[in-house]
């Protein structure tokens, strides 16, 4: 393993990604002349100013490890037992959120925050050029990454744990998608990292894709049919391409469009795995998210995601049935647990709209652009 991250840092040392892996820059340039929408990046940026440094130790309750610095997060539909004097094992409620599990393992909650924080701040520095943004922005990031007292361990093997039942799931490593954002937070707040600290980031951060290729969670999470799997390989390629691998970013873009893209999509962009949950336009969307970054990481690597096509089985199809219900909501087919919200679709149809040059996905894109919605603008929101 130290070999493969010796190897593994010398080429980042020479040949670190000079674009952007999440944000577009094009998108950045135009929200510079949007005064409202850097007004309102500015108050969010003032809001995590004040916020606490966040930190896996934090939590109230320790991971089957007995190590606080391990990642840990319980299930979300799994409930104490009402039949049992101390609540084990857990039982599921599917589609209700337990309030509680935040309370007693929320590193999920303290993760999404730092990758809100920190990618706000790291833009409105960006923006601006106040390096009262960037210096919180690296604090949160020695807090979590660097600090020996705070830092989390590069490993997700307790990720949604179910009490009474086992101490971690492959499935929890979806969780770890909020790391995604990161990668670009750490590139624009450029030389207010010393060179140090970006070479322990990269470090930290291809000793978590090692443990993830490697692990049986990340073994178990690879194999999902779901939009899991294709979050998983948005995580190992963004990862990479972060830390120089080009050899591994490639080689799994490539799964993503034989094993992927070739399996999940129907001719007709139906997407059965996720359609057969309750909240199909949910997870239809997800997974499209997902495919939002690998479309782009495959830009960057040289590896075409937005046009793969197998046995008439491509990812556009995809994008196509999600434009084609914004523009008439009543042919959707599916049951849904809490009704068809059509601006969930909006950073699936705006990255459609950008990247394939024809009249339907335009079309569906003003129609959910001109309506209200209090979604952040998907420009600077590329994870969900």
């Amino acid at each position: 393993m130290l070999a493969l991250l010796a190897s593994t840092l010398q080429v980042c040392a020479s040949a670190a990604t000079e674009s952007l892996l999440v944000y577009d820059r094009e998108a950045l340039n135009a929200v510079k002349q949007e005064p409202e929408t850097l007004a309102g990046l500015q108050e969010r940026a003032r809001q995590a100013l004040s916020s606490p440094l966040y930190s896996v130790t934090h939590k109230e309750a320790v991971p089957a490890s007995g190590d606080p610095h391990d990642y840990y997060s319980l299930g979300p539909y799994w409930w104490p037992n009402p039949n049992t004097e101390n609540g084990l094992p857990y039982i599921r409620r599917d589609g209700k959120r337990n309030p509680q599990i935040n309370q007693l393992a929320g590193d999920n909650l303290r993760l999404v925050k730092l990758s809100r924080d920190v990618s706000t701040l790291a833009l409105a520095y960006h923006f601006t050029g106040d390096t009262s943004y960037a210096e919180k922005a690296r604090a949160q990031l020695h807090s979590w990454f660097l600090d020996p007292d705070t830092r989390m361990n590069p490993n997700f093997q307790h990720a949604q744990a179910i009490p009474g039942r086992n101490d971690g799931r492959g499935i929890g490593i979806i969780e770890a998608r909020f790391l995604i954002p990161l990668l670009d937070a750490i590139h624009l707040l450029g030389p207010q990292l010393r060179a140090e600290e970006q070479d322990q980031l990269r470090q930290w951060f291809a000793q978590f894709n090692h443990w993830l290729q490697t692990s049986d969670n990340g073994f178990e999470e690879d194999n999902w049919h779901n939009n899991h799997g294709t979050w998983f390989d948005a995580q190992v390629v963004a990862f990479a391409l972060f830390t120089g691998d080009m050899a591994t970013a490639k080689r799994r873009l490539r799964i993503t469009q034989m094993r992927r893209i070739g399996s999940q999509f129907d001719r007709h962009g139906n997407q059965h795995a996720e359609f057969e949950r309750t909240r199909p336009w949910h997870y239809a969307n997800f997974n499209l998210e997902a495919y939002n970054l690998l479309g782009r990481f495959g830009d960057i690597a040289g590896v075409d995601v937005w046009n793969y096509s197998v046995d008439g089985h491509a990812l556009k199809q995809g994008y196509a049935l999600i434009a084609e219900t914004v523009l008439d909501p009543d042919s959707w087919p599916h049951k849904e647990l809490y009704g068809l919200d059509l601006q969930v679709a909006r950073n699936t149809l705006y990255t459609a709209q950008r990247h394939y040059d024809e009249p339907l996905f335009q079309r569906a894109w003003q129609t959910l652009s001109q309506a209200p919605s209090p979604d952040r603008d998907p420009r600077l929101l590329p994870v969900k």
